[in-house]
């Protein structure tokens, strides 16, 4: 028997679909959960689409939007800042998305010490706190395993979450790709909204080569463990979403794209399930 897996579809995986292509694409695979994104130039929140339509779409197929993403960079809170996440949670609010991921700054030009980074992401978390509250969003925050990355480790995110009162405003992003990158064996279950899945196969990368352009669908050849960071996130409990968050172009370019889905879901569904009973 496969172990049931909540599969979600974030937009990236098929950007250059119509919204309602997209969706109905998404509900034929069987998923009740997508992803939009804010990044993507020529679709949704970037050519103009009204809230209200994307949400209509969605509800047309029977999709959840679990999340927009994303707000970046949410860990360096200021005016534009808070503007930003207005809007967006604005957005979100208006077509029905539950939450916002929230990445945060990725730059090696960021000089701050690890103490100032720290501070800064408590004041960020307490900034928008009541944005997220008054549009009834959840906050989830994705650390990203870069080395430059401000935040690459998820047992900081949750040392923040815990400051600032762990009420269920701010739950975390387990990215499996990040979470290989980062080197952190742990998981929090409890705290984790979202999973994001996506594999590298290229063997000429070492870890600290790997970027989002490398990032495809999970199949046989992943170096990243997917399968196994899966089995334990769910052995701990998770039974949360799974979202399909592959960066390549050539799984943007793919003309089967739902047949890759699929083989990839099959793949995942398989392969975790297997886990559980050679454990």
């Amino acid at each position: 028997m496969s172990t049931p897996i909540h599969f979600a579809i974030n937009r990236i995986s098929a950007p250059r679909l119509g919204f309602a292509e997209f969706a109905a694409m998404s509900r034929r695979l069987g998923v009740s959960a997508i992803e939009i994104r804010n990044d993507l130039p020529g679709v949704e929140l970037r050519d103009g689409m009204p809230a209200g339509d994307v949400g209509a779409i969605a509800k047309a197929h029977g999709l959840t939007i679990r999340s927009i993403n994303a707000l970046y960079p949410f860990d360096v809170f200021n005016a534009e800042r808070a503007a930003q996440a207005t809007e967006l949670a604005r957005y979100a609010q208006a077509c029905g998305a539950e939450a916002l991921v929230m990445c945060p700054l990725n730059s090696l030009e960021d000089r701050r010490s690890t103490e100032e980074r720290y501070a800064d992401l408590v004041a960020a978390l307490r900034g928008l706190r009541p944005i997220l509250q008054a549009h009834g969003l959840v906050g989830l925050v994705e650390p990203l395993g870069f080395e430059e990355c401000s935040l690459r480790h998820k047992s900081v995110a949750v040392r923040a979450i815990e400051e600032v009162g762990h009420d269920g405003t701010f739950l975390l992003v387990h990215d499996t790709f990040h979470h290989h990158l980062a080197g952190e064996d742990a998981f929090y279950p409890e705290y984790t909204g979202l999973v994001h899945v996506s594999g590298v196969e290229d063997g000429g990368l070492g870890v600290n080569q790997m970027r989002d352009g490398h990032r495809v669908l999970v199949g046989q050849d992943d170096r990243l463990g997917n399968l196994p960071q899966l089995r334990r996130l769910i052995d701990l409990g998770y039974t949360g979403f799974v979202s399909f968050e592959p960066f390549a172009e050539s799984v943007a370019a793919a003309t089967d794209i739902e047949a890759q889905l699929a083989a990839s879901m099959a793949h995942i569904r398989d392969g975790v399930a297997a886990l559980a009973v050679t454990a």
